[in-house]
Parts: C-alpha cells; structure tokens; sequence
C-alpha cells in the first residue's frame, strides 16, 4: 500500500506538501501544476486515505473489537490462543472498556460486526489481504503472536529463536545427541498458505550446525493432540527413533505420550520430552511435562497497553513488543548416560 511518502519521492515534493494538497488545503501555495502531479502520482499508486481515528471523548469509554483467527471451537481446543485473549478482556474489564469479539467462521472474519470500534487487537495469523481489511477497519490495531509488517503495524510476539535454542542446549547439557522435531504448520488467508514454522526453522539450523540433524527425525502435521499422536507412532515405527524429542505445543506432546506409552517405551527413561506452551494440564501429565513458558495473558494485556497508547496519544510509529518465554524442566527429561 503505497504511503504519503512514497507519493512525494515520485512526485518530487515533500511529504507536508502531499499531504496538504491530497486534503485540499486552500492556503497551500504551489502552482496547479504541482498539485496535478501529485494527484496524479497518488492515482498511479493507488494509495488510498488512511480511515480517520476516532478519538473517545474524555467522558467516553473506547470500544476494543478483538478478533481472534481461530473459530470458537477451535479456541476451545488450544489454551494457547484462549489465554491471549483472555488477558486482552480482562484488560479491558478491569478499565470498563466495552469489547466486541470476533471468531472466523466458514465465511472468514465477519469485518462488519467491528464496525465503528476505536481499535482492534488482532490475535493469531492473517494473510496480506485480511490485514488489509482489518486496517481499513481502524488504523489503531496491534497484532497479537504476529508482526505482518513491522514499518507500519504494533505486534507483541516472542523470540522463538532464543526459545528454542534454549531447548537444543538443555538436551544437548543433558548428554542428547540423537534428538527429533513434532510440530506444526499453520496456514494464512483465504488460500491456506501455510507457514514455515519457526521453531522448526531453528531446530534444523541449530541440529545441521552441531551435525546432528536428521531429516527422518523430524515429523510435521497440525498442532493437535491426534496428530502429535499420529506423527510420534510413525516416527516409533522407524528401526532408529531419537532419545529426545523437542514437540512445537503441549497438546501435541500429550498425543506423543501416548504414542510412546503404546509402543512399550518410557517417558524419560526411553525418551525424553520437552515441549512448547506450558499450559495448565503440563505439570499434571504423567510424567509432567517440560516445556517452554509463554506468557500469553501477559501477551495480550501487553497488547490492550499498546492499543490504548495508539488510541489516547495518537501514535504514528509502530511499536514491536517481545515478552521472554522461559523454559520449565520437569521430570519428562533426564541425562542421557542415566538410561
């Protein structure tokens, strides 16, 4: 989408200047030709006017529309994005801040019922064509587990590099040298592009770094209880299976326990596991889960933070928030030479 900026490069005038002449500013004075050119250029690059903020009076409340990627049943089986929104309400709550949330449905994201909200918090992934949308909705939005642009959106992530390097470290500490990926992809828009997945991305560069990677170690599907089942059976079926296993979310990891519990196979004795999340059911599992802590309710009261910054101070230049995860050993991981 082209800026004001862009406008003024090609036109050979400046930003001030663009801008007053594409808001009609009667006391500008150039020549008509100037304003020609940058209609014209505005034209040619298709840029279209920013929707206006809307600024809540003092006396008046904002409204905060959410919208949440996932459809409801889907939240319902991912704690992972239920939290973030959850921190976002009771963010709002705690201020009296009316919220209006949004689920996709087979149609998508019903951008209709956000209608005159002063911002959103756009939770999970969406494609170009959606953060389009969602823009055109209010320009005062942050994303959520998500940056689709850092020059132009607010976004609160996390450093899955420093995360997953974690991980690699505690089991190579831990005397493990033969160590296998389960994870996931996920996918954007309305073609279901999917996504190259992070932690997948580090695994392998970190492994094929030390010279421990194993392609046939690494097993990818969806982020779900069934198919951390169905990928780790596959991967026990092998005649060679790693001593440790690094799972990209807890629900996936409770099918892996599973897997290995059917093959005869012992958690850690046999193989260990360590996980991705932390959510509440990690450290009742048998044995408990380790896994990477992420803060989720904090991600989304950071993000209602952000938001309510853009909306009271009028911000223009985006913020990029990353919360630190930590890493929670518990007693589904054990040292190599004690097997």
């Amino acid at each position: 989408m082209a800026t004001i900026r862009d406008i003024a490069k090609q036109a050979g005038v400046s930003p001030a200047t663009v801008s007053r002449v594409l808001n009609y500013d009667h006391t500008l004075s150039v020549s008509e030709e100037t304003k020609r050119r940058v209609f014209q250029t505005a034209e040619a690059l298709n840029y279209t006017k920013k929707p206006k903020r809307r600024t809540p009076s003092k006396a008046k409340k904002p409204t905060i529309g959410i919208t949440q990627w996932y459809s409801m049943s889907e939240e319902i089986a991912d704690p992972y994005y239920l939290s973030i929104r959850s921190g976002i309400e009771r963010a709002c709550q705690e201020q009296k801040i009316e919220t209006r949330t949004l689920f996709r449905d087979e149609k998508g994201l019903s951008i209709s019922r956000l209608s005159n909200v002063d911002g959103i918090v756009a939770i999970g992934k969406y494609g170009p064509a959606e953060v389009e949308v969602l823009s055109s909705v209010s320009p005062n939005i942050v994303f959520v587990d998500w940056a689709p642009d850092d020059r132009k959106y607010d976004a609160v992530t996390i450093d899955f590099r420093v995360a997953v390097n974690d991980v690699i470290a505690s089991f190579l500490d831990m005397g493990h040298r033969e160590i296998g990926y389960i994870g996931g992809r996920e996918h954007v828009g309305e073609k279901q592009i999917p996504l190259m997945d992070p932690r997948e991305e580090v695994f392998k560069d970190r492994l094929t770094s030390k010279g421990l990677y194993q392609k046939a170690w690494v097993k990818v599907g969806s982020f779900s209880v069934e198919d951390g089942y169905r990928l780790a059976k596959e991967l026990l079926e092998e005649e060679d299976h790693p001593t440790a296993l690094f799972v990209a979310s807890d629900a996936m990891a409770i099918g892996v326990m599973r897997a290995v519990v059917e093959k005869g196979l012992r958690v850690p004795e046999d193989i260990s596991l360590i996980a991705f999340d932390d959510i509440p059911a990690a450290e009742y599992l048998t044995p408990p889960l380790s896994t990477v802590r992420v803060h989720t309710e904090f991600m989304g009261r950071t993000a209602f933070s952000m938001l309510m910054e853009q909306i009271s101070d009028l911000r223009d230049i985006p913020k990029k928030t990353i919360i630190p995860t930590e890493l929670i050993t518990r007693s589904s991981v054990i040292k190599r030479q004690e097997v």
